[in-house]
């Protein structure tokens, strides 16, 4: 997708009605699905955030290689969105998100302009209530991985995001062991993504196909 073809869709964004966990739950495993788990008392708040930017005139979006260096981190090793928990100086859920990006990947916080929230999604195994945010920045940032909590970055167009053909089924083995069969999956730059971070750009892709 073209740059200018994103800011044409900007009036838009914050009227669009979400299409919610429908969406999200698209690109859940069997274990999750269909019967999605509610966050109980004690969850712990987490923002992510989908950050759009230029690059050769084109819109894409920047992921990370969760490190693996944190033996605590359920998630070590997986592609995600950059992101953490809620910290007690962040003023809402969208500061945490953008905080932590320019924690993670160096982007200026006064560079991103936050375009509107996603629908938040609660993950069982961290026991994260996670809010998704979709951001924009008018240029390319230069990213500075924060080596203790990311190990790489992944810079993917959003025409790859948008592609039907870049949704798949793989086996994926988790942490404790346990293999997952037929797990959903978005190949990209030749990595796998899956989780919650796919059931949050599936629901990214269903809300913008109808922008």
């Amino acid at each position: 997708m073209h740059w200018s073809q994103l800011l044409t869709r900007l009036p838009r964004i914050s009227h669009q009605p979400l299409p919610g966990q429908q969406a999200q739950y698209r690109m859940a495993h069997a274990g999750r699905y269909p019967h999605p788990s509610l966050p109980p008392d004690n969850a712990r708040d987490a923002g992510v955030l989908m950050l759009l930017y230029p690059r050769d005139e084109e819109v894409y979006t920047v992921f990370i290689r969760r490190a693996g260096r944190i033996e605590q981190d359920k998630h070590k090793g997986q592609i995600s969105f950059p992101g953490g928990k809620r910290e007690a100086g962040d003023p809402d859920m969208a500061a945490s998100a953008v905080r932590e990006t320019e924690e993670e990947i160096g982007v200026n916080r006064q560079r991103i302009r936050v375009l509107r929230e996603l629908t938040p999604l609660y993950i069982p195994v961290s026991n994260f209530l996670v809010h998704p945010f979709l951001g924009l920045a008018e240029d390319r940032p230069e990213f500075t991985p924060q080596p203790e909590e990311v190990d790489g970055i992944l810079e993917v167009p959003l025409r790859h995001i948008l592609d039907p053909d870049k949704q798949r089924l793989t086996d994926i083995s988790i942490h404790t062991g346990l293999t997952l069969r037929d797990v959903p999956y978005y190949h990209l730059n030749d990595q796998i993504v899956w989780g919650a971070t796919a059931m949050i750009i599936s629901e990214f892709q269903s809300w913008w196909e109808a922008l």
